[in-house]
C-alpha cells in the first residue's frame, strides 16, 4: 500500500506519542518501523520542508520516504470542489471579521489580544486546507491513490471531497507494524 505522510504525524504531541516522545524520537522509530514495512511511503518536498523546521532527523527520513512533488498541471478536481473551498473560505473570512470587529471595540489589552488571535486563527482556518504542503499531500495521495495519513481536519476534509483514502495518524503505527 502506498501512503502519503502529512508533517502532522511528527509533529502533532496528540499523534507523535504513539512513536517516541518528542519528534526526532518519533522520526526515528518511524524509520525504523518503515524500514520493516513492505508499504510505500511518500511526502511532497514542500512538507519535508516544513518538517525541517521542527528537526534535523529528515535526512534520516529521506532513507524511507520517496519525495515526489503532485503533477498540479494534470491532476482533475472538480469544479464543485473549488466551489466549495471559495464558499467557505468566503464565510470564514466574514466570521474572522465579526470576531475582530468585537475585540477591536474593546481595550486591546495584551490578553484580549491574545484571545482575538486564537478566535480568529479557530475561525478562518480550523478544519480547512489553509497550505500549499496540506494542498500538495491531498493532490500527491489523488495522483498516486494512496492513502493519507494525517491529524489535519482540513486535509481530511478535502481528501473526503475528492474521494481520496485517509487514515488517521493516531492509528497509523499500529497499521504499519502489521
Amino acid at each position: 500500500m502506498r501512503f502519503v505522510v502529512d508533517t502532522s504525524v511528527f509533529v502533532n504531541p496528540d499523534v507523535y506519542v504513539q512513536f517516541g516522545k518528542d519528534v526526532d524520537e518519533a522520526i526515528d522509530a518511524f524509520v525504523k518501523l518503515a524500514k520493516a514495512s513492505k508499504h510505500e511511503f511518500y511526502m511532497p518536498p514542500s512538507v519535508f520542508k516544513e518538517l525541517s523546521h521542527f528537526s534535523k532527523k529528515t535526512d534520516e527520513l529521506e532513507l524511507v520516504v520517496k519525495k515526489r512533488a503532485p503533477n498540479v498541471y494534470s491532476l482533475y478536481v472538480p469544479a464543485a470542489v473549488l466551489y466549495d473551498i471559495v464558499s467557505e473560505v468566503r464565510k470564514r473570512i466574514d466570521k474572522g471579521l465579526r470576531i475582530a470587529e468585537k475585540y477591536a471595540v474593546a481595550e486591546g489589552t495584551p490578553e484580549e489580544i491574545r484571545k482575538l488571535r486564537e478566535r480568529y486563527r479557530e475561525a478562518v482556518r480550523h478544519g480547512i486546507v489553509d497550505s500549499t504542503e496540506d494542498l500538495d499531500v491531498v493532490l500527491l495521495a489523488k495522483e498516486l491513490d494512496g492513502a493519507i495519513v494525517s491529524a489535519d481536519e482540513g486535509i481530511i476534509n478535502l481528501a473526503n471531497k475528492l474521494s481520496c483514502e485517509w487514515i488517521d495518524a493516531r492509528k497509523f503505527k499500529k497499521i504499519i507494524s502489521q
